[in-house]
């Protein structure tokens, strides 16, 4: 599309937006005193609701921690058991939705965003990964662009919800308390998860925590030697501990006040001996890590205080808003890589290694919503903000023979770089304003929802003595950066008959730069230099869904097809070649690609044949090209189809279920995974006899087969296919008591 008719189009849809929601605030001024009844909503302790969730698209669907527990999925990495076309990037240390993953997908806990951090001259990343599967009550799963949530919401969202102390205490009960404990052959893995809730009252209080530790997970690679023949996983033992702490006071009115708190923490220690060698008399400089002398260490760090309200008005329509959430938090996510090793051939000596970055955000997110009539329609009118505030900080430091022995002026101690951020300190500030009206016709079953979200967002750069200790600072900070965003919406649903649905969507999305892609700065005269752009612009999207969706009761099902095509991709580029003061890698930085688009179909269902009898498939097939240079986006995954084949009673159930996944040759340098099907089989059983307890279990790739996830295999890649295999046969084992 021209630039020209893509603004115009842009603009149009965004005044439509606006105009709707215009009208709907207008028609509220002169609204019958007889409102629309909303759908139910589960009521909890005296009468106030749970936090009222923002987002969410049409393609958002909910896991339950019934299906989380009965489906054995104990870690982020389990996400490709839940839906087809969904997987987790390990590279990036995030989940791939749509061919989109790192900063290009959101995540939140409790409503709050996660950070990603990305330190792009050092390969730092994650954040988004830290958090315990055992802590959660649900999550929701949305695939494609949700323009309420702001910045990352491109690629998808994944919205997980924590335990809240109603969730241990039912009926009339004072207490409740609720143990896991389990094991996991494929990383030789133990864990404890333990919670109690008590009331006071009209005061809930929940605390709960947790601990794992195990070791590497095997894979189907057996050669265990040192370097680049290596295809057995690096020894690796970890320990993983959380804390989760709650208060819910409620008040006559309908109105509740909470206090959380909450910790994860993750080390792993790993015997890096891909990086270790064996010395070769005749390679120079073979053997600089000797077998022993490589260890490397990484931890992630999320802490977070939130003080939240919500609110649910006695009838809908009786005052200004039916439902309102507040949250004001902090919160603090850090990202630690140690490198503790002896060299041994070049720069020999004791070479350690610290790399931090950190960023700490303080944040409010508010939202309500009233519904009303106007005439012949009907209104849900949401509406909200986002505000927040933060810090980022990057700081390496270490030491090696280089400055142990005054050799700064060696060839190869031009490459050592420590001691020194990479960045400065940015000071970041963002505010977001968001609408949608759901506006109903022909007795609700005729439904058409604008919606439009403001964003303001801006990076300050502030000098600091670790930047200025950067050998390439030359003395002058980058400028700052800032943007606006507005990102329209619209969505048309109609029921065709009672439970079956057709609907089509508009969606714009936005991801903004990330400080390293802004700020980063690494390398130095003589060698290379790799550096940010402060004048990036955020990459956008503009996506159209269309589909149907069944909702009976003993049988479901959706399809839906999407395009989604991406303005001002981030992407790295070679500014200047091997030459003069870079000789050896010349300068890459960041620019905005004009043009990619991904698209692709979504198709699922459910039946309950017999009684008791499940059977469940989904199916997601997606194609990605950066259109600028005519080549496919490596990120996309293959056509992929998840089927399950289960039975279940009062006390008892079981589940077999099959991944599978084409051949991936839709790629231009990426890897070109084979095939491949796997079946796992998985059961619980909660004994009649012994109220609360359920016992958990399932054997995975049942068959042992060779497999890869396509997304999660780097590009360039430094060990034999086999190293980046997925688990072998696998079992689980959990037992729970809730009591």
């Amino acid at each position: 599309m021209h630039p020209a008719t893509r603004h115009s189009f842009r603009t149009a849809m965004t005044t439509v937006a606006l105009g709707a929601l215009m009208a709907g605030s207008a028609l509220a001024q002169s609204a019958r005193d007889t409102p629309v009844l909303l759908d139910q909503v589960m009521v909890q302790a005296d009468g106030a609701a749970p936090p009222l969730g923002v987002g969410g698209t049409v393609t958002t669907q909910t896991t339950t921690r019934e299906t989380i527990e009965n489906r054995v999925i104990e870690d982020i990495e389990d996400i490709d058991r839940v839906e087809a076309g969904v997987s987790f990037d390990r590279a990036a240390r995030s989940i791939n939705i749509r061919g989109l993953a790192g900063p290009r997908v959101l995540t939140t806990i409790d409503g709050i965003r996660v950070p990603y951090l990305f330190d792009v001259t050092r390969g730092a990343v994650g954040g988004p990964d830290a958090f315990d599967f055992n802590t959660l009550s649900a999550f929701d799963l949305t695939r494609g662009a949700d323009p309420l949530l702001g910045s990352g919401a491109l690629g998808g969202v994944l919205a997980l919800d924590t335990l809240d102390p109603e969730d241990l205490i039912y009926d009339d009960r004072k207490t409740g308390f609720l143990t896991k404990s389990g094991y996991d052959s494929a990383d030789d893995s133990w864990f404890n998860s333990s919670a109690a809730a008590f009331r006071f009252g009209d005061t809930y209080i929940l605390a709960q925590g947790g601990y794992r530790g195990g070791n590497e997970v095997e894979t189907q690679g057996e050669r265990d030697t040192f370097g680049a023949t290596r295809t057995a996983p690096n020894p690796l033992d970890y320990e993983q501990y959380n804390g989760l702490a709650k208060i819910h006071h409620y008040l006559d009115g309908g109105h509740r006040f909470s206090l959380a708190g909450e910790i994860f923490h993750r080390e792993n220690e790993i015997d890096q001996r891909t990086s270790q060698s064996v010395p070769d008399p005749r390679v120079r400089g073979s053997g600089n890590y000797r077998p022993g002398d490589y260890t490397a260490r990484d931890e992630v760090e999320r802490r977070r205080i939130s003080l939240g309200y919500d609110y649910e008005a006695a009838e809908p329509g009786a005052g200004w808003v039916d439902l309102a959430s507040a949250t004001l938090y902090w919160q603090t996510v850090e990202r630690l890589d140690r490198i503790d090793a002896v060299r041994s051939a070049t720069v020999v000596g004791p070479f350690r290694r610290e790399n931090a970055i950190e960023e700490e955000t303080f944040g409010l997110n508010a939202h309500a919503s009233r519904s009303f009539e106007a005439g012949v329609f009907s209104h849900l009118l949401t509406f909200g903000t986002e505000m927040r505030t933060s810090t980022s900080e990057q700081y390496a430091s270490g030491e090696d023979a280089c400055a142990l022995r005054r050799r700064q002026d060696s060839f190869s101690c031009r490459f050592l770089k420590t001691n020194q951020a990479d960045t400065p300190k940015i000071e970041g500030h963002a505010i977001g304003l968001f609408a949608e009206d759901e506006i109903g016709l022909m007795d609700g079953r005729l439904r058409v929802t604008p919606g439009l979200r403001f964003d303001w967002f801006e990076e300050k750069p502030e000098l600091t003595a670790q930047f200025e200790r950067n050998e390439d600072f030359d003395g002058t900070l980058p400028p700052s950066a800032s943007d606006t965003e507005l990102s329209p919406k619209i969505t048309v649903a109609y029921d065709l008959v009672p439970g079956l649905t057709a609907y089509a969507s508009y969606l714009e999305g936005f991801r903004a730069p990330t400080v390293g892609e802004l700020y980063s700065r690494f390398g130095g005269v003589g060698t290379y230099l790799r550096t940010g752009n402060p004048r990036l612009e955020a990459e956008t999207s503009r996506g159209v869904e269309a589909g149907l969706k069944l909702e009976r009761e003993t049988y479901g099902g959706y399809v839906n097809v999407f395009r989604t095509d991406y303005d001002d991709f981030i992407d790295t580029v070679q500014l200047a070649p091997p030459g003069g003061e870079y000789p050896i890698g010349g300068v890459s930085s960041y620019v905005n690609v004009p043009e990619a688009r991904i698209s692709g179909v979504e198709v699922g269902g459910h039946v309950e044949f017999a009684p008791g009898w499940l059977a469940r498939v989904s199916l997601a097939y997606a194609e990605g090209e950066n259109r600028t240079e005519g080549v496919y986006l490596d990120s996309v995954a293959p056509l992929s189809a998840l089927l399950g084949l289960g039975y279940s009673e009062e006390s008892w159930g079981t589940e077999l279920s099959a991944q599978l996944a084409d051949r991936r040759d839709k790629v231009d340098e990426g890897f070109e995974a084979p095939g491949y099907g796997v079946l796992d089989l998985t059961a619980w059983y909660a004994p009649k006899q012994l109220p609360g307890l359920k016992i958990s279990g399932g054997v995975f790739n049942i068959l042992d087969e060779t497999y890869y996830e396509a997304v999660s295999v780097p590009e360039v890649r430094s060990q034999p296919d086999l190293f980046y295999s997925e688990p072998g046969r696998s079992f689980r084992m959990n037992v729970a008591y809730a009591f």
